[in-house]
């Protein structure tokens, strides 16, 4: 069985940027993981915005 999801990144502080995220995508990332044990509701619901808007 082949495997759809090659490349994971964890989306942080140092990657939540949309030109960042938008090179990620471009290099390959097919999952983006949040680590919901650090920031805030408002953060992260920032960061996944920023994934829907690139993606």
């Amino acid at each position: 069985m082949e495997r759809k999801a090659k490349i994971f990144a964890t989306i942080g502080p140092a990657s939540q940027d949309e030109s960042v995220i938008e090179r990620l995508i471009l290099s390959g990332m097919n999952v983006a993981r949040l680590n919901f044990s650090h920031g805030t509701q408002a953060e992260h619901a920032a960061r996944t915005s920023s994934l829907r808007r690139v993606s």
